[in-house]
């Protein structure tokens, strides 16, 4: 992508508006908080006093509406902290430049270093270094820093004392994670009726896991419709592929094929349902179609062999993920295929769920050698996000210097724009720059109308500030150039409680943030950290964590006497976080302006399709392992055994653009399909996830590489 091409898109998505789902409750609920303070504030008779506390109300409001699994009330308490903490570094140094820039950007150097911890630490790092910049402006004595820094955390600890008293949804954003997973689990049924090798997104299973860590105070009074669900949804989707597969399922044509389809449609229609009664809490609704569909059909039984299994297996987690709600079920719900005879191999499935269970959150202080960890992990040159702390740490330093040097007040909010708007990835940076000056224009277009045809008074002003504060919370999740504009006015209105002019206001924040833009946009062109020089060592890490994921399963069926599911499960989650990392860093490589350097993107697209077929195929596989007293298979231990090297090889010679050779594990597959008479779903699929591999090599050869043709297509059709 050209940097012409590059910077348009930028600003296209930069200036786009999201329609999302509002939460306006949750709104009054922040914005009250920073009315509290401002108020009591006013009340003492101190305007200065409350513009300075009410940025801690605001900016601890600003961390409680990110997408976080933790409890709102100690995002809020640990924000207002570090603001304090801050606060008071920054009133110390503030009468010597010098060292107030060094404090500058050393802080901001770790709040950029803190997005290594997570999005929502890398936010709240931004936050403490917007109120040293703001707050320190306001002359104060130590004693009166102390106070300014109290004031700050009350505000935290407001917002954290309206979360626990008003909570608007409790447990809101895990029924939302838990029935998001269910309902891309009915779309991914849907969507296996027209193509029976239809890919699946493993996002919404991985945000309903995390969502599921609960400490066991909070698994006690957790509702009961959180209690299963995930986990059956984790098994529902290898049984699906495994029914729809036309390899090792129902055929691609004829009457097992239409009961397939119609198996999956009712899967459909039954998940859509639960989803919908987790998030809503309320009654399972299931229509009388959807059951009639799971009974057994006149005629007996259509489907056979593997199709078979997957299909009583599947109508069992269905009845289980109803069950599991624990509400009634609206609907006479007839004798199903499955309670009429199962196979013996699906006896017990239903003993597996987790009732009972549940993913242990760390506290507090077992966060801290995490967080260090995390830290220390991406301390390194190479490191995008070591490079964006420094980045960030230059900015800010450079821009308080020149906004000082400008015959502006409040030269702070150059380096302020800086800040806000950089992030370690090049287009939300750009993005975000193009979405902040937009915003600060209309914001403070509106706001300094308002300021010039009413005048308002101290408390007028006070009023409209918290307004937009309630609109800044209630359109966080369009985009960030609406809530630059909503802040924008907001800072208008609060300087005004102070007695700023608003003509000087609405001149310095424009031309400031403008500077403070071109500063974080001119960074990134100097001092990049671009993501296409890293796709190589993530496709080789994906291609790393499918192999671990494939030899687990293929291991299970050598020697089903020591499964180990728990192994086996591992690997699995290895492989959707290196999935996860993979296709984060391929987004971020389409949109920057560099040329190729040793993948180009068609060759990524096609990788990524091979591998994505890989771990389809291993997970069906996974859904057909056999019990522990089966017979071992030497074909899948020879199989698995002629993999390993092959797989250390290939993820080599990914990172050093060599040729992949997948010969010998094919010679060891070729000689297990002639020795094996059944032809099980283990040597089958072995066949298909060779074919991927096979697409793999083919989509990283040199042609590939040289130029930018389009690729074979890369997902196995029935053999």
């Amino acid at each position: 992508m050209t940097w012409s091409s590059a910077l348009k898109e930028a600003a296209r998505s930069g200036l786009t508006i999201e329609r999302t789902k509002l939460t306006p409750l949750i709104a009054v609920r922040g914005s009250a908080g920073v009315a509290i303070v401002i108020g009591l504030c006013l009340w003492r008779g101190d305007p200065t006093l409350a513009v300075s506390s009410a940025f801690g109300a605001f900016a601890s409001g600003i961390v409680t509406f990110q997408r976080s699994m933790r409890p709102r009330p100690v995002l809020a308490l640990a924000v207002a902290g570090a603001l304090a903490v801050s606060t008071f570094l920054g009133y110390l140094a503030a009468a010597h430049t010098a060292w107030f820039v060094l404090l500058l950007a050393g802080w901001t150097f770790l709040a950029g270093m803190a997005w290594a911890i997570g999005p929502v630490s890398g936010l709240a790092g931004t936050q403490t270094v917007a109120i040293m910049l703001v707050t320190v402006t306001l002359p104060t004595t130590v004693g009166g820093a102390l106070v300014h820094a109290a004031l700050i955390f009350f505000g935290g600890l407001v917002q954290a004392a309206l979360i626990v008293v008003f909570p608007v949804r409790p447990w809101g954003t895990q029924r939302d994670a838990l029935a998001d997973a269910l309902a891309a689990e009915a779309d991914y049924a849907r969507r296996l009726r027209q193509d029976p090798v239809a890919a699946f997104d493993p996002a919404p299973l991985m945000d309903a896991r995390l969502a599921s860590t609960v400490t066991p105070r909070q698994a006690r009074r957790r509702p009961v419709q959180l209690h299963g669900p995930r986990g059956l949804a984790e098994r529902v989707r290898p049984v699906l592929a495994s029914l729809a597969d036309p390899v090792v399922g129902a055929p691609l044509e004829g009457p097992e094929r239409d009961r397939a389809r119609d198996l999956l449609g009712a899967a459909a229609t039954v998940l859509d349902a639960v989803a919908h009664a987790v998030r809503h809490a309320k009654p399972v609704r299931l229509p009388p179609e959807a059951m009639a569909t799971l009974e057994v059909p006149a005629t007996g039984p259509m489907l056979k062999g593997a199709a078979r299994r997957s299909a009583y297996r599947l109508i069992s987690l269905l009845a289980d993920a109803v069950e599991l709600t624990d509400e009634p079920v609206q609907a006479t719900r007839p004798t199903t295929e499955a309670e009429r005879g199962r196979d013996g191999r699906e006896a017990g499935s239903r003993g597996g769920r987790e009732a009972g269970s549940h993913l242990l959150r760390p506290s507090v202080p077992k966060l801290v050698p995490v967080a260090l960890r995390a830290l220390r992990r991406e301390a390194r040159w190479s490191s995008h996000i070591f490079r964006h702390a420094l980045r960030v740490a230059a900015v800010a330093a450079v821009g308080y210097l020149l906004g000082t040097a400008l015959p502006f007040g409040h030269g702070y909010w150059a380096p302020l724009a800086s800040v806000m708007v950089m992030r370690p990835d090049f287009a939300q940076t750009y993005s975000r720059g193009v979405a902040r000056f937009s915003g600060t224009l209309v914001g403070v277009a509106v706001a300094g109308a308002l300021m010039a045809l009413a005048h308002p008074s101290e408390y007028l002003s006070a009023a409209l500030a918290v307004v937009c504060v309630w609109l800044m919370y209630l359109l966080m999740r369009t985009g960030f150039s609406v809530t630059s504009a909503c802040v924008a006015a907001y800072v208008v209105f609060l300087l005004g409680i102070a007695g700023e002019g608003w003509e000087q206001t609405v001149q310095e924040r424009i031309v400031l943030t403008l500077v403070g833009g071109l500063l974080a946009m001119l960074s990134y062109a100097l001092f990049p950290a671009w993501e296409t020089p890293r796709l190589r060592d993530r496709l080789a890490e994906w291609l790393q964590a499918n192999g671990r994921y494939a030899l687990a399963v293929f291991e299970t069926c050598a020697r089903p006497a020591g499964r180990r599911p728990r192994q086996v499960r591992e690997a699995l989650l290895d492989a959707r976080a290196a999935r996860a990392a993979w296709e984060e860093s391929e987004a971020r490589a389409e949109k920057e302006p560099v040329r190729h350097r040793g993948l180009s993107l068609t060759a990524a697209k096609a990788a990524s399709a091979a591998l994505a077929t890989m771990g389809r195929v291993t997970m069906i596989v996974e859904a057909h392992l056999p019990d522990k007293d089966a017979e071992p298979s030497a074909g899948a231990a020879a199989f698995a055994a002629e993999l390993r090297p092959a797989l250390e090889r290939a993820a080599q010679a990914v990172r050093e653009e060599r040729d992949l050779d997948w010969s010998a594990p094919r010679t060891v597959w070729e000689r297990w399909d002639a020795e094996d008479e059944s032809q099980g779903v283990a040597v089958r699929a072995a066949d298909l996830l060779l074919d991927a591999l096979d697409d793999l090599a083919e989509a990283l050869s040199p042609p590939s590489r040289e130029g930018d043709r389009a690729t074979p297509g890369t997902i196995p059709g029935p053999q």
